[in-house]
């Protein structure tokens, strides 16, 4: 079997070491590359292009969804395969909306994350067995008929949206983004008109619901 390459995005140290090590078990997959969270994940995606990216779903400054679906535009040559302890269908629809090519929980076996990876790598699309694809299916026309608060936001206000939702300050935020804090002002002016909130905790609140960040 040709060898698959692996880019590896968790944001948890002893967590990561730990799929590394299971990975590097497996004689055609070859681990290329390590991210702790979205935002390195989609520049090693960028510099790598590795066949296959293993996407944890909560991490901070840029979640997995998101990430993914920089990736799905940037690098259409690499599949991602989200590997969460989120076992619920609508976080499956939104990765797959967001590009992804499968979806595993943690709680999996060792063999299937292997036969996951395979699948993806070849083109296919992966579901955990304990996830219903009738479900899913169904979730995603029900998707099509409405649109998520975030639909109205434009991809960097939907990041920002997600550090102020973490607690980052504003001269923070721009410094990470390499921006002006009067930009990011802006920005968190526009997503707050847009979803018509007023408050930081209002933005906690939809931020959760939404899925960018955990509880």
């Amino acid at each position: 079997m040709a060898e698959i390459r692996v880019l590896l995005a968790e944001d948890h140290t002893l967590v990561r070491a730990g799929i590394r090590a299971l990975l590097d078990s497996f004689d055609e997959i070859t681990v290329v590359g390590e991210a702790s969270d979205g935002r390195e994940a989609a520049r090693q995606a960028r510099e790598l292009q590795p066949d296959v990216i293993l996407m944890d779903i909560a991490m901070p400054g840029l979640n997995g969804l998101e990430a993914t679906s920089r990736i799905a535009r940037t690098c259409p040559g690499t599949r991602v395969l989200i590997l969460t302890m989120h076992s619920n269908e609508e976080y499956v629809v939104q990765a797959l909306r967001a590009g992804a090519s499968g979806y595993l929980v943690k709680e999996a076996a060792t063999d299937e994350l292997h036969r996951a990876i395979s699948s993806v790598a070849r083109g296919q699309t992966y579901l955990s067995p304990s996830i219903s694809r009738c479900t899913v299916e169904r979730l995603m026309e029900d998707e099509r008929m409405s649109v998520s608060s975030l639909d109205q936001l434009t991809p960097r206000q939907r990041e920002i949206l997600q550090l102020l939702a973490e607690g980052r300050s504003t001269r923070d935020i721009a410094a990470l983004l390499s921006v002006s804090v009067k930009t990011v002002e802006t920005h968190r002016a526009r997503l707050m008109e847009r979803l018509d909130i007023r408050d930081i905790p209002g933005l906690v609140r939809i931020a959760i619901r939404e899925g960018l960040i955990s509880r």
